[in-house]
């Protein structure tokens, strides 16, 4: 059945525009609510209603219509009702007789249906009983093993463990109970765990510790034998150089094999340390441990760090030291293996505040030293520190440079020791020449020290040309050097040999030449003993030669460069000029002697009246002396000094004659008088000339001769001798026989001779004609002398 078309409806209120509105929006099914809700609103609801009633009559109508249209197809479909309903009743019945057939039968199934519903949820029970076991006995099994690896200290298979219960099984432990023991266990479990590596870890710290100073000591040995063997193969080196330019040596290319041990690897366990550093990685606490172990072992080193008040530094030095290289060794070590527990700008700055200590320590301590020993022995186990740290990365030029600062330091202690034992050694000397009886004795003082130019062994016993102090002095400079060169080596230096030749000049003359000057000028010595030192001076300036050898040698210089080198030692020069002060003294000591013997003078005639036939008893005395002075000179003094000494007494004797003339203590003498000095310079020329060509000096080529010192009295006593004295103003010949006569002091002797005594028979003499003459002829000199003063 099809619904009838709508038809557009005709309102017929006077409020048309309203009530088609709202039959429009009821046609639609729309809400009416707005229009309404407005009516109330604008004050006009009985239009509303109007309308409302409006539209209801309306539809009545069309209800009423559409009855009248289907009343027919009503009725019937009413019958048509009428007959299922009887169906119905027929269909209930049956239905109902049905059931009751189906209750009755199923009575005893839905029995056996209920016991099966109840064996199906024991069954569901049961099934979800087990699976819940089988989790709990998986959870136990896993936790027993837990409970096993920690009992048996195996903590990271443990932490697997805990790891797997954790998120593979406690989530899904259906036993509230269980899961909460599990979750509130494993916390602790892993707590238990981290107290026990660090348990373990700090007993290694405790230990470590305790081996830190053998781990150094190890070290520092291994590179104490290194440096040896270094030394060893550099001596070698310099051996084989020597042999190459000496001559060829048919065993100088043997090769030798020999067992040479391997350096011990240094074994120290840190088991431990990655233990720990692992089980706090796998406990995701890996930084906390990362912290802990640096503040720790940051304490352990300022613990290291403080030295003892109550020791030495002399004896404490060597196991602090130690400490330190082992502390710093396991550093290096576990920065290397133990995967990131250190960074290296840890173990850096770690050891520059180490080294900045250290350095502040040993700066004090060497600003206390007194010993160049003791200064040496801690430079040397300093050096060996940095030997063996360097080796494994550290930077140790702070070490370098605080024994670069201490080097003048050591040497002025070095000095100053040297100063004391020079002091000795020269106040305790005899000064008398070593005689040497054995051939080793020989080897110690003279060969050792290349003393002698010829290599061969003399006869024994030998005389040598120095006294003991000699080699005691000389064994003195080469320890000096050999202790400079050893605080010199392995330190920041490329080239010690200058500053060895430094120190060794200041040895030199700072040392031993202001030792030698304090004895010459202390006047303590016999002449025999002044003589030795002079010849002492000449041999130690000559070994200077041998100390710049020695020193090269010992800082790896060739022989032959050394020798090439012009740069030689300043105090070779000072020497020779203290061996100046010594001839000085030398010939102040001779002529001190000599004025003894010339005070003799004081007893001569000077106006006798004969003419003497031997010479003065003091120039027998003069020449007794000379004779002791030249055979002992010439035994120990260079041909050089012998000549000064000599020399120098020949003109003081010619000068004490002259003085003896010109003092008021003569006031007149005669020509006796001059024939007796005559006699006596005679007696000295010929022992001038003697000894000059005995002894060799005139192989020298010396232009002044022992005659020509005594030139000046020699042409006094030949002016006052001369028939024509007045000669001497004329100037060739007193340029020829007179040079060396000065107006003023032959005016002073020519106004005291008086060419005889005055007596009373003077003028019945038989050589009063040549009297007169030379008396006359000394009188116009007297005037001319006096004229031209």
């Amino acid at each position: 059945m099809s619904a009838p078309p709508k038809k557009r409806p005709v309102v017929e209120s006077g409020d048309g525009g309203l009530g088609l509105g709202i039959a429009l929006f009821i046609s639609n099914g729309e809400d009416l609510g707005p229009i309404i809700r407005h009516s109330f609103e604008s004050g006009k609801p009985d239009a509303l209603m109007h309308s409302l009633r409006s539209i209801v009559k309306k539809k009545e109508v069309e209800i009423e219509e559409l009855c009248r249209l289907h009343y027919e197809d009503f009725i019937i479909a009413v019958d048509e009702l009428r007959g299922v309903l009887v169906d119905a009743e027929e269909l209930k019945g049956m239905l109902s007789g049905e059931n009751s057939y189906l209750q009755e039968a199923s009575t005893a199934l839905l029995l056996k249906l209920d016991e099966l519903l109840e064996l199906y949820s024991v069954k569901k029970n049961v099934g979800e009983a087990i699976t819940t076991m089988k989790i709990c006995v998986q959870v136990f099994s896993l936790c027993m093993t837990c409970n096993n690896y920690i009992a048996e200290a195996k903590f990271h298979p443990a932490l697997k463990t805990l790891d797997l219960i954790q998120k593979g099984y406690l989530q899904s432990i259906p036993l509230k109970l269980l899961k909460k023991v599990v979750a509130r266990q494993i916390p602790l479990i892993k707590l238990h765990i981290e107290k026990k590596v660090c348990s373990e870890f700090n007993d290694w710290l405790v230990h470590i510790r305790r081996n830190a100073k053998q781990i150094g000591q190890v070290s520092i040995n291994q590179a104490s034998l290194a440096r040896q063997k270094d030394e060893e193969m550099r001596a070698r080196q310099r051996e084989a150089e020597e042999h190459s330019h000496a001559g060829p040596d048919e065993h100088l290319y043997t090769l030798n094999l020999e067992n040479i041990e391997e350096e011990s690897a240094l074994d120290f366990d840190l088991t431990p340390v990655y233990r720990a550093h692992h089980m706090h990685i796998c406990l995701g606490i890996g930084e906390k441990f990362r912290d802990y172990y640096y503040k720790n072992r940051l304490m352990q080193l300022n613990l290291d760090m403080q030295i003892s008040t109550s020791q030495p530094f002399l004896e404490s030095h060597q196991p602090f030291l130690a400490q330190v290289a082992g502390f710093f060794i396991v550093e290096e070590r576990v920065l290397r293996t133990a995967d990131g527990l250190l960074f290296e700008s840890q173990v850096e700055t770690t050891w520059e505040t180490a080294l900045a200590k250290i350095t502040s320590i040993l700066e004090e301590q060497f600003a206390r030293m007194r010993t160049a020993s003791h200064f040496l022995l801690i430079k040397d186990h300093v050096t060996l520190l940095g030997a063996a740290v360097n080796k494994y990365g550290y930077q140790i030029t702070q070490l370098i440079e605080v024994l670069e600062k201490s080097r003048d330091k050591y040497h002025q202690l070095l000095l100053l020791e040297c100063r004391n034992q020079i002091d000795d050694i020269l106040t305790n000397d005899s000064y008398e020449q070593m005689v040497i009886k054995k051939e080793y004795e020989y080897n110690m003082n003279v060969a050792s020290f290349h003393l002698e130019h010829d290599d061969a062994i003399p006869d024994f016993p030998y005389v040598a040309p120095f006294s003991s102090s000699v080699p005691d002095v000389c064994r003195i400079v080469r320890s000096f050097i050999e202790d400079s060169v050893s605080y010199l080596s392995y330190g920041g230096l490329v080239n010690i040999y200058d500053v060895v030749k430094m120190y060794l000049d200041r040895l030199l003359i700072e040392v031993l030449n202001d030792s030698l000057l304090n004895m010459i000028y202390a006047r303590s010595l016999a002449m025999s003993q002044m003589m030795q030192l002079a010849g002492n001076i000449s041999v130690l300036e000559q070994a200077c030669d041998m100390y710049v050898l020695h020193a090269a040698q010992l800082c790896g210089i060739p022989k032959r460069v050394a020798e090439r080198s012009h740069s030689g030692l300043t105090a070779r020069a000072v020497l020779k000029a203290s061996q100046n002060a010594v001839y000085n003294s030398l010939i102040n000591l001779a002529n001190f002697k000599v004025d003894e013997f010339m005070v003799l003078l004081e007893n001569v005639n000077w106006i006798t009246e004969e003419a003497p036939d031997d010479a003065n008893d003091y120039m027998n005395e003069v020449l007794i002396y000379l004779e002791t002075l030249v055979s002992t000179a010439q035994e120990i003094l260079p041909l050089e000094a012998l000549y000064k000494v000599v020399s120098g007494a020949m003109s003081h004797i010619s000068d004490s004659i002259m003085t003896t003339l010109l003092n008021d203590g003569v006031k007149r003498f005669t020509v006796n008088a001059v024939l007796g000095l005559d006699i006596d310079l005679k007696m000295l020329e010929a022992f001038a000339d003697e000894k000059f060509d005995s002894t060799s000096l005139s192989d020298l080529g010396k232009e002044t001769t022992f005659r020509d010192c005594l030139v000046e009295i020699r042409q006094l006593v030949n002016l006052l001798l001369s028939s024509q004295p007045e000669n001497f103003m004329n100037p060739v010949i007193r340029q020829r026989n007179y040079g060396s006569l000065d107006y003023k002091k032959l005016a002073i002797v020519c106004d005291k001779y008086k060419d005889s005594v005055d007596s009373l028979f003077g003028s019945l003499s038989n050589r009063n004609v040549k009297q007169n003459a030379r008396k006359k002829s000394m009188d116009v000199l007297k005037r001319r002398l006096k004229d031209f003063s």
